[in-house]
């Protein structure tokens, strides 16, 4: 039981950057999806570069 209780946190930590950047207003579209795609192969360092940079695009 507790090795399960583990796993669910680490699985939640792991899928937390993603949650972020789903919900989040900040980006759209194509660029919301570049900014997932980077989480899934980069890991934190994209989370901590897209909570810095994002949006990369100015919205007009």
């Amino acid at each position: 039981m507790e090795g399960l209780l583990v796993l669910s946190l680490v699985a939640f930590i792991w899928l937390l950057p993603l949650i972020v950047i789903i919900t989040s207003g900040k980006t759209s579209g194509s660029e919301k999806l570049a900014w997932i795609l980077a989480v899934i192969f980069i890991s934190w360092f994209a989370f901590i570069f897209y909570l810095l940079l994002a949006p990369v695009k100015s919205k007009r």
